[in-house]
C-alpha cells in the first residue's frame, strides 16, 4: 500500500499533464478520484490537505476553491470529482494528457 501524500507514476506524461489531486480526510469523493485517475493509469501527486495544513492556501491561490477534492492538470484547474467525471467522458482529460 503507497504512502498517503506520495507521487504515483503509472504513466509517463509531459509537464503540460501533470496531475496534482489536493485531498483531505474522510473524503469518499477524494477516494473516488483516486480510484479513477489509478483505474486510467493516469500518474498524479497527492497533497492531502488534512496532513499538509500550508497547502491550502495553494490551493485557494490555484482554484479559489476550498472544497475537495481538488484535481489540477498542468496549469488548468478542472474542479472536483464530478468535474473530473465529466472531463473523462467526454475526452477533456484524455487530450489535457496527451503530450
Amino acid at each position: 500500500m503507497k504512502d498517503p501524500g506520495t507521487s504515483y507514476t503509472f504513466a509517463l506524461m509531459s509537464d503540460n499533464g501533470h496531475v496534482k489531486l489536493y485531498t483531505t480526510e474522510p473524503c469518499g469523493f477524494c477516494r473516488q478520484a483516486k480510484a479513477l485517475l489509478q483505474s486510467r493509469g493516469i500518474a498524479y501527486d497527492e497533497v492531502n490537505l488534512a496532513r499538509d495544513p500550508d497547502g491550502r492556501s495553494e490551493l485557494v491561490a490555484l482554484t479559489g476553491q476550498m472544497t475537495f477534492p481538488q484535481v489540477i492538470v498542468g496549469e488548468r484547474s478542472i474542479g472536483g470529482f464530478r468535474e473530473l467525471v465529466e472531463a473523462d467522458r467526454d475526452g477533456t482529460l484524455e487530450r489535457l494528457l496527451a503530450p
